[in-house]
């Protein structure tokens, strides 16, 4: 619904002292997620993602300023909050390894205080739809990264919460079980107009897929702010290329390299994969050259439209790997 919020800041700071030194994590972000929305937060390592996170999620007091979810403030109104909302986090543990899937949701079932007829059929009815009925029985502790990660989604949504936040929820999980993920996701969402997610993902395809509208967060601000589209279309004049490159060497020099505004690069198989976003075409030859001037072989190049990767590398200098 329009002007409605679920999760909203105003000049929301925060600081931290680190070897006698105030360090900002968060500087003055204005933030409103609308009820109903799937809104992506996207940023590189250290940016102020998590403890963003922590604020809306009452794990973590502002410094200054103001965060409210579901129109309650994280600082006053803990318990108003607390039992509407529920949290995922990529490579968390998923309960008592001692215990097997089912008594583990049970158990967390009845902390939430969820009447025990409904908490069965909750239960019954999300192993079923995660595709783990065959493992109900299993102990915790026996079970795969993905197999686990199905439970934690399990335990987060059969509390019947209103709002929910998935910090990189498929980091390092097989395809089958990103894919069953991402669409559960969705179908809730569907199911009711009032819920809401907030996503963290480094997977720049699983963001443009799922999200409503992304903000990117560099240095503890918000940099962009719009839908997938609107964000790609701020760099449709500029020329983005990808190269395989072997052996892997270090990209760094880009930096320094005239008309070139950010890269990213990840090792793939044994070559180094990189894009990098410049202002126009006349950048490509000198990039190329430097790759062979530092020992590069270029095993394959290619100029690609615009992605959210481009824009993110564009808007930060860097990658999220």
């Amino acid at each position: 619904m329009p002007g409605v919020y679920s999760i909203e800041s105003r000049s929301l700071t925060r600081t931290f002292k680190s070897k006698g030194e105030v360090v900002e994590a968060l500087k003055e972000v204005d933030l409103s997620v609308r009820q109903g929305e799937l809104f992506g937060l996207l940023g590189p390592n250290g940016a102020g993602k998590t403890t963003l996170i922590k604020i809306f999620t009452t794990l973590l007091l502002p410094t200054s300023g103001y965060a409210k979810v579901a129109g309650h403030d994280v600082a006053k109104e803990v318990k108003q909050i607390r039992p509407i909302i529920n949290m995922v986090t990529g490579g968390e543990h998923s309960g008592y390894g001692l215990l097997t899937v089912r008594e583990n949701l049970w158990m967390f079932s009845q902390f939430y205080g969820i009447p025990g007829k409904v908490a069965k059929e909750r239960i019954d009815s999300l192993i079923d739809r995660m595709r783990i009925t065959h493992l109900a029985d299993r102990k915790i502790r026996t079970l795969s990264t993905g197999e686990r990660q199905r439970v934690n989604i399990i335990r987060a949504f059969m509390t019947g919460p209103k709002i929910v936040f998935l910090d990189e929820p498929t980091l390092g999980l097989d395809v089958e079980t990103s894919r069953l993920i991402r669409r559960y996701v969705k179908e809730w969402l569907e199911q009711d107009g009032e819920r809401t997610v907030l996503l963290t993902t480094h997977y720049m395809m699983e963001a443009d897929e799922l999200c409503d509208r992304i903000a990117i967060i560099n240095d503890g601000e918000i940099v962009a702010l719009g839908t997938p589209r609107e964000l790609k279309k701020r760099i449709q004049d500029e020329t983005a290329i990808g190269m395989e490159i072997s052996p892997e060497i270090d990209l760094g020099w880009l930096d320094g390299t005239k008309g070139v505004m950010g890269y990213s690069a990840k090792e793939e198989g044994g070559m180094l994969s990189a894009r990098v976003v410049m202002e126009d075409d006349s950048a490509v030859s000198d990039v190329l050259s430097g790759v062979t001037a530092r020992g590069g072989r270029i095993i394959s190049f290619y100029k690609d439209e615009p992605t959210l990767e481009d824009v993110f590398v564009k808007l930060t200098g860097r990658g999220l790997e």
